[in-house]
């Protein structure tokens, strides 16, 4: 018996009314309905789920997703069947056994990283009539089978048997939890009874749906009687063997050898080495993955706890998912960071026109960073309006200093468990967006750049902001500790780089910790610099036009940027010249021409009208017209102020 695996299903033993999760949010696509008696089948590779039995299920074939999802939706139940050949990725009717049990789908979650699960529980077994065909699923013509249990006293001795068994059992396990003993003993249900211990009894996955097939319940309690007494005398000779050399052997000897007989006991029980393998191999990444000993140690434990844990439990993809990301981070790697100032100035004007203030406080930053690399250097902050470049700036500075660019965005975080990661108390739990970019990057010291920093909230679920506090802080982010991790990770080699819109939004706090850099909008001039270097350049290549088909004129760029667009970026700009070549590229397809020149007479007839006039000398041409400016994040604009002469009496 394996007393992890006990403590996950002992919710049958008191099978409270527990309310179906909603269906997984996705739209709801119709299929033919199921005939009558028809059922959705759930195929699994190694578990075999009993009648009364509580068990949480992960769903990652298509086939198995669809029949899952169209019975959650109907609320309809599923029928939960063995393969009989484990290795078929995409199993068919010669592929299943022809015994399963029939399961209500009591909950359905649907975890970030895409995976399904589902809780289940066993309400009774069923019999394979007829696979039908014309499903995006498995489905079958099934026939019920019902629990006949007429009392006997040779039925209750076998009972009784039954439950000596198991206590005799659970006594020999180290530790187990109190469920398990309750359930033995309140139980009365033969049927019941039998297929709990069946459950929790560490047999093979052919053994237990042999348990399954077993419909007659004396029979079953004849072959579970068989299984327990294997069982038993296993934990007594291991007891024993404990017992002999746990005085005797010490340190490396001593696990040695233990390992040696759970090698001995898992062969004679007829369990594979493959999972002794998957232990080694994780084994030797911990040691590769040069982790602090804190981390280290964490590791190792878990490992341990992974190494005696059956394949089965739900724990165990969850101990196994967080290994991967403890040996997965970049616990010691180091991009090799060169800054040539001469460089970088070439790639911060090759990458950008104009922003000469800018490019010279990043420069200046390049440069102290080159002469005290181990300094604490002041956190950057691109504070402007939208279509300025902010972000594209951080992508410069990590290509002048030779490091990885990592990004996320902080728009509409509103949970701190995005920033610090979820506990790792349910399944489904993940580490914070810092941690996963960081692992995506692959390297400690990273250029991080924190988009749309204005745009964090706070709710019930916690303040985001106060847990950047932490990540910003040079003196505090050496230790920075995610709550999945449970173990710090040293933050202080990552350059950190925000942007923001709207500089008065920022919390007060998070923007003492930062330096603020003003991006301002862009001139006319500066527009039609950028507009002829970067903007016409990516649109070509993003409508396969090549410089031959087409051709736009420096007048044509300025009748858009004053007629067509109003903003402090570029970003409509690029929007309108895509316009026009989705147009060109329309014509060149249909092989109407196969070279253009755009010129400002040109642009009515593929933008349309106007959209904006010179406003100001219009109105301002009336006597009683006033102006004004007005501020907004994306830039300003112009007020005008009028005045109305109206008859009245004199004061």
């Amino acid at each position: 018996m394996n007393d992890r695996e006990q403590s996950l299903k002992t919710e049958q033993a008191a099978p409270a009314a527990e309310t179906r999760s909603a269906a997984p949010a996705r739209e709801s696509v119709s299929h033919p309905e199921l005939p009558e008696g028809a059922l959705i089948l759930l195929p699994t590779r190694n578990a075999v789920l009993f009648p009364g039995i509580v068990a949480p299920l992960m769903v990652g074939r298509p086939q198995s997703i669809a029949g899952a999802q169209a019975a959650a939706q109907s609320e309809k139940p599923i029928g939960v069947l063995l393969q009989s050949n484990p290795s078929a990725d995409a199993p068919g009717p010669d592929h299943l056994h022809r015994v399963g049990t029939i399961a209500e789908i009591m909950r359905y979650v649907t975890a970030p990283d895409g995976s399904h699960h589902l809780v289940v529980r066993g309400t009774r077994r069923f019999k394979v009539l007829e696979f039908l065909d014309g499903y995006p699923f498995l489905a079958a013509r099934i026939e019920e089978i019902g629990e006949a249990e007429a009392y006997s006293t040779e039925l209750a001795a076998r009972v009784h048997q039954l439950r000596e068994r198991a206590r005799e059992a659970v006594a020999l396990l180290p530790s187990v939890p109190d469920e398990i003993a309750g359930a033995i003993e309140q139980l009365q249900s033969p049927s019941q009874l039998a297929d709990f211990i069946a459950n929790v009894v560490d047999i093979s996955p052919p053994e237990k749906q042999s348990l399954l097939e077993t419909f007659d319940v004396s029979q079953r309690i004849d072959k579970l009687l068989r299984e327990l007494a294997q069982q038993i005398e296993v934990l007594r000779l291991s007891k024993q063997i404990g017992e002999q050399t746990q005085e005797s052997l010490s340190g490396r000897q001593r696990e040695h050898i233990l390992r040696e007989q759970l090698r001995q006991i898992q062969k004679e029980l007829g369990e594979g080495e493959d999972s002794q393998a998957e232990i080694a191999d994780l084994r030797e990444a911990v040691d590769n993955a040069k982790m602090p000993e804190e981390a280290e140690t964490q590791a190792k434990k878990e490992l341990k706890r992974l190494e005696r844990m059956p394949e089965a439990s739900a724990e165990h993809g969850m101990i196994r998912t967080y290994l991967d990301w403890l040996i997965e981070l970049p616990w010691s790697k180091l991009s090799e960071e060169t800054i040539d100032i001469a460089e970088a100035r070439r790639i911060l004007d090759e990458d950008h026109y104009g922003l000469p203030k800018v490019k010279q406080r990043i420069l200046e930053y390049l440069a102290v960073r080159k002469l005290n690399p181990d300094g604490k250097s002041p956190i950057l902050c691109f504070v402007g309006p939208p279509g300025v470049g902010k972000t594209s700036l951080g992508q410069s500075i990590a290509r002048a200093m030779g490091r990885e660019f990592g990004r996320i965005s902080l728009g509409g975080v509103h949970d701190e468990a995005e920033i610090r990661g979820h506990r790792r108390t349910y399944i489904g739990a993940l580490p914070g967006n810092i941690v996963q970019a960081l692992r995506k990057a692959g390297t400690r010291n990273p250029v991080f750049m924190l988009d749309e920093m204005d745009k964090l909230s706070a709710s019930f679920h916690g303040d985001p902001s106060a847990a950047l506090l932490e990540v910003l802080d040079p003196a505090q982010n050496s230790t920075f500790r995610d709550n999945y991790l449970g173990v710090p990770f040293d933050l202080s080699k990552v350059m950190f780089i925000g942007t923001a819109n709207v500089l008065d939004q920022i919390p007060g706090p998070l923007r003492d910790r930062m330096e603020v850099i003003e991006i301002p909008g862009y001139t006319e001039e500066e527009k039609v610099e950028i507009a002829k270097r970067y903007l016409v350049k990516r649109q070509l290549e993003d409508t396969g036009l090549t410089p031959e088909q087409l051709e736009i004129s420096e007048d044509a760029i300025r009748a858009i940027i004053t007629g067509y667009t109003r903003e402090a970026g570029v970003r409509n700009l690029e929007r309108e010249i895509g316009a026009i070549l989705h147009h060109v590229a329309m014509r060149v397809a249909e092989g109407d021409t196969s070279h253009m020149r755009i010129a400002p007479e040109d642009l009515h007839d593929i933008l349309g009208a106007r959209k904006f006039e010179n406003e100001v000398a219009m109105r301002t041409s009336v006597p009683g017209v006033a102006t004004g400016l007005a501020w907004t994040p994306t830039g300003g604009d112009i007020l005008f102020i009028e005045c109305a002469r109206c008859p009245g009496t004199a004061s």
